[in-house]
């Protein structure tokens, strides 16, 4: 491992040196992890050290480490200050022989720290950034992640000399004339392992298990004012010490010895292996992924379908209500945290929205029907998509927020930020694996703890729920990733990789005597949307179950279909003839389809058959209507035409509405659509990530100001303000004019129009009008400046700005 050393060749004093004389690669690297102090970008390297110091930035930081990178730090907070290379691997690995993981895996740990700047110094002198130390080092009230307690010094400051004295007697050293000494030959005691050894092997039996249940953590106790003779053996040499009345701490230095050295009880240098892999073809992989795609299309597109005529009501609070959410389920034939699934995926795609109406409701947007449109790889392409990148997770439906309340699909609460992450890197450990082989869910979890052990319980959640939206959206098959899957996560299109696997679509169903239609595949889009008016879906898989009925026939023929048409229809696309008793259903339900015509005046029924209308009127069931006759064939209602149409239809009549000239009204199921809308932008937290353009403008901007904050002036005699340089508005324009003949370079104050100060160090080109142009240093441009708001001008040393 090589030495860090600053430009002069000597070691960093500061982390603000150290970076100095980092490659603009590294500060790239330093910035792309840490994207929060991007904002703003700081004006010179002292001022990102000092962001990167902060409390906020350096919790986010510790956030994103894996386990052996934090047990690092961890060891480190712990360690001394600073800390040598080899005192910290052997707080890693203990007194037992050298564990060749650790050695492997430490240099990447420690560089990780470094290149994240929680961490600096040369090799032989590590230093932890102080906030890092104060999150991470014990306290006489709270423990290191470590388990670990206090030193020595810190859990005996504020003892009182006498004490310490009487701890000294009882432990066999000499009495000393100060506190101070005290404390440190007791310190000392304790980290001799082998006068240590000794005295614990004078310890009463009951005093050795006090000290094995703290030794891990943590290492807390509480005792009564009388303690049992083993505790009192204990608190009488140091070995336990009071934090507060009733209360007692393991020193560190004790609980080093009996660990045997070691600061972590599990150091897990590598990651856990994704095991027990099952090996699968990757063509049965890619066939049932490719199922799964098909089922995904079909069920969005029938839960819009069902929605673009009976869209629920958008709840107060915004989302679906509980009973709506039921009712999808029902509709979908799934599981209520599946339908919610579903409904939010429709809507990260943009496929649905609510329509902003009064009696807001939710239903299909304009993309809806163009996505319709689209062959079916690239409308699963789609949902794909704004599946892996939405913040959204439907699985969480059903839960309950912080305050207690519930959470409704499609309402609020929903967003988390980690969700597209942690899809990702779930993808991404199936990629790892070769084409075709799965592993246990558990495994991948351990995984991910590993690789990011902050937050574990709720990642944990949010990869489980991104496994099985995978299987059902088809990314997945049989555990293992797909090949279109593998095309999302690397960014390709999915579209082509997907499209070879879908089967040709049919054109054609095989009609059965029972009044059922077998689709053998996927059917063309008009024969699906006929067959879907037709007949209602009576199971899904493989193959399609439609089954006809009298209300799926009356709703064909509320759609404009006569019967003569729907025969046709049949006959052209079965493969089998047209069964007898589906023609009857037909026939019979288009005899007595419009007999009956309903149409708006409160509402009014009218019928050329007075028999029909006398049997109405004479039935019980049609009370709540609450019918009267006008006339020997009209007959009016109390009720609105659309609850008269179903409450008749309830009764087993089949009415068809008609419109003020008489005319049957025609019914379709695509006519409610919203305004149009774009799909929802993924809740971000944070700045998002930098890409590689604003990352180069960022390190030359901060590089440029480093430069001017740095450069070495020239003794003058001219005042500063706040450390800008301070002249008169004469000597300003002379100075300024004497540099555009010479080519000097100098160093300026300036106030912009928000009245915030600056140093800027520039190379005057032309000075006319009241302004200079000049090249700016510390923003790598051409910039003109008003002279009245240069506070003041002093040249630079030679050859610092070049």
């Amino acid at each position: 491992m090589s030495r860090e050393t600053d430009r002069t060749g000597a070691a960093p004093r500061t982390l603000a040196e150290e970076l100095r004389a980092r490659p603009d690669q590294a500060l790239a690297a330093l910035l792309r992890a840490r994207p929060d102090l991007l904002s703003p970008v700081p004006g010179d390297l002292t001022q990102l050290a000092t962001r990167a110091a902060t409390r906020a930035s350096v919790a986010r930081a510790l956030d994103r480490l894996d386990r052996f990178a934090l047990q690092t730090a961890e060891a480190l907070a712990v360690a001394p200050d600073p800390c040598p290379y080899d005192t910290l691997a052997a707080l890693l690995t203990g007194d037992e022989p050298d564990d060749p993981r650790i050695t492997d895996s430490l240099p990447r740990a420690v560089a990780t720290l470094r290149q994240q700047a929680l961490l600096w110094g040369p090799e032989d002198r590590l230093r932890l950034v102080r906030t890092v130390r104060d999150l991470l080092a014990p306290t006489p009230a709270r423990p290191s992640p470590t388990g670990l307690g206090p030193t020595v010094a810190e859990a005996t400051a504020g003892m009182s000399p006498g004490r310490l004295q009487q701890l000294l007697a009882a432990a066999g050293l000499p009495a000393t004339h100060d506190p101070v000494t005290a404390v440190t030959a007791l310190t000392e005691l304790f980290e001799d392992r082998a006068r240590l050894a000794a005295l614990l092997r004078t310890a009463p039996a009951e005093a050795r298990q006090v000290l094995d249940r703290l030794l891990w953590g943590p290492p807390y106790g509480t005792v009564t004012a009388d303690p049992a003779p083993h505790l009192r053996w204990l608190l009488d040499r140091g070995l336990l010490l009071p934090t507060a009345p009733g209360a007692v701490v393991l020193p560190r230095e004790v609980a080093m010895h009996l660990r045997a050295g070691r600061a972590h009880r599990h150091p897990e240098p590598v990651p856990p292996v994704l095991a027990p892999v099952t090996e699968r073809s990757p063509a049965t992989v890619d066939a049932t992924a490719a199922g799964e795609a098909l089922t995904a299309l079909s069920t969005v597109e029938e839960l819009l379908s069902d929605w673009e005529t009976t869209g629920p009501l958008v709840l107060r609070a915004g989302g679906l209500s509980v009973r709506d959410l039921k009712r999808t389920a029902t509709v979908l034939d799934c599981a209520e945290q599946t339908a919610a699934f579903w409904a939010e995926l429709a809507h990260a795609a943009g496929l649905l929205a609510s329509d902003g109406e009064v009696d807001e409701r939710y239903a299909p947007t304009p993309a809806y029907d163009d996505w319709l449109q689209l062959p079916p790889e690239r409308r699963w392409a789609h949902l794909a998509t704004a599946w892996l990148a939405t913040t959204r997770t439907p699985g969480l439906a059903g839960g309950k927020d912080a305050k207690g309340r519930t959470l409704a699909a499609l309402g609020p609460g929903l967003d988390r930020t980690a969700a597209p992450e942690v899809r990702r890197r779930v993808l991404g450990l199936l990629a790892s694996l070769a084409p075709g082989a799965a592993v246990p869910a558990e495994a991948v979890l351990a995984r991910l703890a590993w690789e990011h052990p902050a937050g574990q319980e709720s990642r944990a959640r949010l990869a489980r729920q991104a496994l099985a939206e995978a299987e059902l959206l088809g990314v997945t098959g049989r555990g293992a990733l797909a090949s279109p899957g593998r095309a999302l996560l690397a960014g390709d299109d999915p579209a082509p990789a997907l499209a070879p696997l879908l089967p040709e679509p049919l054109d054609h169903v095989l009609l059965q005597a029972d009044l059922t239609a077998v689709a053998p595949g996927p059917l063309h889009r008009p024969l699906a949307q006929t067959l879907g008016v037709l007949a209602d879906i009576e199971s899904k898989g493989g193959a399609t179950v439609y089954r006809f009925s009298p209300d799926s026939v009356r709703r064909a023929l509320d759609a404009g279909r006569t019967a003569a048409e729907l025969l046709a229809f049949l006959t052209e696309h079965s493969r089998t003839p047209v069964p007898q008793p589906l023609s009857y259903l037909i026939e019979d339900v288009a005899r007595r389809h419009g007999t009956l015509r309903v149409g708006a005046a409160a509402s009014y029924l009218r019928c050329d058959d007075e028999a029909l209308l006398n049997e109405l009127l004479a039935d019980r069931r049609s009370a709540p209507l609450r019918l009267r006759r006008l006339a020997p064939t009209v007959l009016a209602a109390q009720a609105g035409p659309e609850e008269l149409l179903t409450g008749l239809r309830a009764m087993g009549y089949a009415p068809a509405a008609e419109s003020a000239e008489g005319n049957v009204l025609i019914t379709r199921p695509d006519a409610h659509r919203t305004p149009p809308r774009s799909a929802p932008v993924p809740v971000q937290e944070g700045p998002p990530a930098p890409d590689a353009t604003l990352l180069d403008a960022a390190v030359r901007a901060i590089r440029a100001g480093d430069r001017a904050a740095t450069a070495e002036r020239k003794p003058a005699s001219t005042a500063t303000t706040g450390g800008l340089p301070r002249t008169g508005s004469a000597e300003t324009l002379a100075t300024m004019q004497a540099a555009v003949l010479t080519g000097t370079t100098l160093w300026i104050g300036y106030v912009n129009a928000d009245g915030a100060a600056s140093q800027r160090v520039i190379a005057p080109v032309k000075v006319e009008g009241g302004f200079v142009t000049a090249y700016d240093h510390t923003a790598d441009e051409v910039r003109t400046y008003p002279l009245h708001r240069i506070t003041g001008v002093a040249e630079l040393a030679d050859e610092t700005a070049s």
